[in-house]
């Protein structure tokens, strides 16, 4: 009798990969059909995060310490949210546009593929003209970390992998829970871009600039001190002004992981709520 077995799991993974690099390629290559085109915008893209580096740059022009860390320390802290955040907006960011798939009904064309709905979205619209962001971005950090007369042990060398590594899940996780409420209010984006272009512009100064409610719900209660400020105080080996114990510095990949469980459950209670546009 002939085997009428289903494919294994380990077959339908593959078929599930194989959808998801064609995707990629479909992407790449229209995106780079006009290679003058997407050198431009390589070079366009960059812009936005050369600014934030240059706004840090200005600030200190005019007083020499801000917060109480020098130029060297804040930008250990630039470089890893800077780095961070760019990356994230390469893999995730794209996600900002669920509003408009939801109300022109693209949504509901994902959800009859038999793919994951995230990595679809996340696939459809690859935004690689950002590539150029995250290497800027990159190269910020390894200079701050390089000019900051960071006493290396290889603790230190772990976590300045690890800390920026642990900033993009977290960026990842914000996009992703900010974009689920889409499902619920399909009119949120400027609430979305409040926590997460906002946390961005958080996370690039040291949060002792900051004060009172503001602080707080940043930095703890969004979790956004665990970012650059917490890691870059223990590569450089600065007790916390706030008096905060020095291991909080290594906390950043488990907040980065909680976070991506909340967004990964806010995700799928979010599809499992959505309501087609044709019901």
């Amino acid at each position: 009798m002939a085997d009428r077995a289903g494919p294994t799991g380990s077959a339908r993974t593959g078929g599930a990969l194989a959808a998801y690099r064609a995707l990629l390629g479909a992407q790449a290559r229209s995106q780079t059909a006009y290679r003058t085109s997407f050198v431009m915008d390589l070079v366009s893209n960059v812009g936005s995060t050369v600014f934030d580096v240059v706004t840090v740059l200005v600030v200190f022009g005019v007083t020499r310490e801000l917060g109480g860390f020098t130029l060297r320390e804040t930008m250990v802290i630039v470089g890893i949210s800077t780095s961070a955040f760019a990356l994230a907006d390469l893999l995730v960011g794209n996600i900002e546009r669920l509003p408009r798939y939801v109300r022109t009904g693209l949504f509901d064309a994902v959800l009859l593929r038999p793919l994951g709905t995230l990595p679809q979205l996340l696939l459809m619209d690859l935004p690689l003209r950002k590539v150029s962001r995250a290497v800027f971005g990159l190269a910020v950090l390894v200079v701050a970390v390089g000019s900051a007369g960071i006493q290396w042990t290889p603790a230190r060398v772990l976590l300045v992998v690890l800390a920026p590594l642990a900033a993009v899940v977290f960026f990842g996780a914000v996009f992703v829970a900010t974009a689920t409420v889409s499902f619920f209010w399909v009119d949120s984006g400027e609430l979305a871009n409040s926590v997460t272009y906002g946390g961005r512009d958080f996370t690039t100064y040291p949060i002792t600039v900051y004060d009172g409610w503001f602080r707080a719900l940043f930095a703890y209660g969004l979790g956004f001190a665990f970012v650059g400020y917490h890691p870059a105080l223990a590569l450089l080996g600065r007790a916390d002004p706030l008096g905060l114990p020095p291991w909080v510095g290594w906390a950043a990949p488990g907040v980065a992981l909680l976070a991506a469980a909340i967004a990964a459950a806010a995700w799928r209670f979010g599809v499992r709520h959505y309501r087609s546009t044709g019901s």
